[in-house]
């Protein structure tokens, strides 16, 4: 069977420091535009994250996040798009599930936040939960890493069950990039089809991340990684992932129509 389309979750950071768009997008209003331009482009959902997580980063205070995020998720749901907020903070969710956001995309997997699970087991929206293990700079060590990650989403997934959320509004993500080095990437991404718990759907996100640089030229900016991104993009919807996370959502889109029609 032909997996279908994955959809694509286009990347809005209203952030001064996300390491590949951060400060573009300060402005409510430009936000919002590129947000409708994420979609003009083939995006399916616009993930409004107003907090960067790069390896370094200095940590937002919830008045500030909610004050980069909710005017631009409540602005993209009034044009009728479809909203994710990527947040650690159970506060922001809930505002931002106020101001019509569907979706909760947590890289701490529900775990920076004690009221997370909770949040989101009150409302109808879907929780995406992220593998990681901090943000720190040097990746931990695995033994096994498709094994580990596999097993810690496991317990991600039976928190999230007890807090009363079914299956059918999780989503899990491996966390490609997040306390993992670039042999744990690749690891990872061979495997995906071995980090399906239970029919529950995957997202992933390699999007301009560090370790595509290899297959970069020297030096150039984070936009260079887009081809790659694009290439991984099409092997992953043939593994019939949910989900893709990007930040060149028009290139990806043509990369997936590649897909479709080669098994058409």
């Amino acid at each position: 069977m032909i997996p279908a389309r994955p959809l694509l979750l286009g990347v809005l950071n209203t952030t001064p420091d996300s390491f590949s768009d951060g400060g573009r997008y300060l402005d409510a209003a430009a936000a919002i535009a590129h947000g409708r331009a994420l979609v003009a482009q083939g995006a399916d959902v616009v993930d409004v994250g107003g907090e960067s997580t790069r390896p370094g980063a200095d940590p937002v205070p919830v008045a500030e996040e909610l004050r980069r995020t909710i005017p631009v998720v409540a602005g993209l749901v009034g044009d009728g798009i479809r909203v994710s907020i990527d947040t650690r903070s159970a506060t922001v969710a809930a505002e931002a599930i106020a101001a019509g956001a569907g979706i909760v995309n947590d890289v701490s997997g529900g775990t920076a936040d004690p009221r997370m699970l909770g949040t989101v087991a009150g409302s109808a929206a879907e929780l995406v939960l992220m593998h990681s293990r901090g943000a720190a700079a040097t990746p931990p060590r695995y033994t096994d890493v498709v094994a580990e990650v596999r097993a810690e989403l496991e317990r991600r997934v039976a928190s999230a069950r007890a807090a009363g959320i079914p299956d059918e509004r999780l989503v899990l993500d491996p966390g490609i990039g997040f306390a993992k080095g670039a042999a744990e990437n690749w690891a990872l991404l061979a495997s995906v089809d071995d980090l399906r718990i239970d029919g529950i759907r995957l997202l992933v996100g390699v999007s301009r991340k560090r370790f595509l640089a290899a297959l970069a030229p020297h030096g150039a900016p984070a936009e260079a990684r887009d081809l790659p991104t694009a290439v991984l993009s099409a092997l992953l919807a043939e593994r019939g992932v949910w989900g893709l996370r990007v930040h060149d959502v028009a290139a990806t889109r043509v990369a997936l129509e590649v897909v479709a029609r080669l098994v058409a």
